[in-house]
């Protein structure tokens, strides 16, 4: 029997389409496709155990080693830099983490810049690159909203189309890092499941659309 790959999947959109490209890849397992409120799913003739969890948890599983592999977004490593390897861009659930404020804002280098994001590390990151000081303002959700209340001047958050910004008044000001999927692993799974981890990248990257 083969020794099993655990396998954190972020729940959603994004979790399909990563799921469609191990199916692909020749791990599939029918199961995950039932409806019912399973968390775990297993084939073991391909030797995969899979699990849906939280995106921004899907590290910390992998971190922790309850997972020898998993897949996040760029934003999450950035934010909480686990100890983890990062394996493959898997170019999808593209997007990009910009800085955003109303349309008839310009920025007064003279007084504190009031920042409101959830991605606290990656805004004091990118301001400290600048020289910028700034109040960071640690939101958990609807952040678009700070600058339209006045309790920030702009806002540090994932931007995929803009639209949500435009309908409320926003427009992104300056882009900070583009945002994917990527493949991880735990690095002691790294290091005794090497052949089979590796073998499961190596399928994945072959799906891998570039842009080109």
């Amino acid at each position: 029997m083969k020794e099993m790959i655990n396998v954190a999947l972020p729940k959603g959109r994004l979790g399909e389409k990563v799921y469609a490209m191990f199916e692909k890849a020749g791990y599939e397992c029918p199961s995950i496709k039932e409806t019912n409120r399973k968390l775990i799913f297993e084939n073991e003739d391909a030797g995969v155990r899979y699990f849906w969890v939280k995106p921004s948890d899907v590290a910390i599983y992998v971190e922790r080693g309850a997972a020898d592999i998993g897949v996040a977004g760029k934003d999450i490593l950035l934010e909480y830099s686990p100890e983890v390897y990062e394996l493959l861009d898997l170019n999808i659930g593209k997007c990009r983490m910009a800085v955003a404020a109303k349309k008839n804002f310009s920025d007064n280098t003279a007084t504190t810049l009031r920042v409101a994001t959830k991605f606290v590390s990656i805004a004091k990151d990118y301001y400290a690159k600048k020289g910028r000081d700034i109040d960071i303002i640690k939101l958990n959700g609807s952040i678009e909203l700070a600058p339209i209340l006045g309790l920030s001047d702009v806002i540090v958050d994932i931007v995929e189309t803009g639209k949500t910004l435009i309908e409320n008044g926003l427009e992104p000001k300056e882009n900070i890092v583009p945002i994917s999927a990527r493949l991880i692993a735990n690095k002691s799974s790294f290091k005794f499941k090497t052949q089979q981890i590796e073998d499961i990248k190596d399928k994945l990257k072959a799906q891998v659309k570039t842009d080109d």
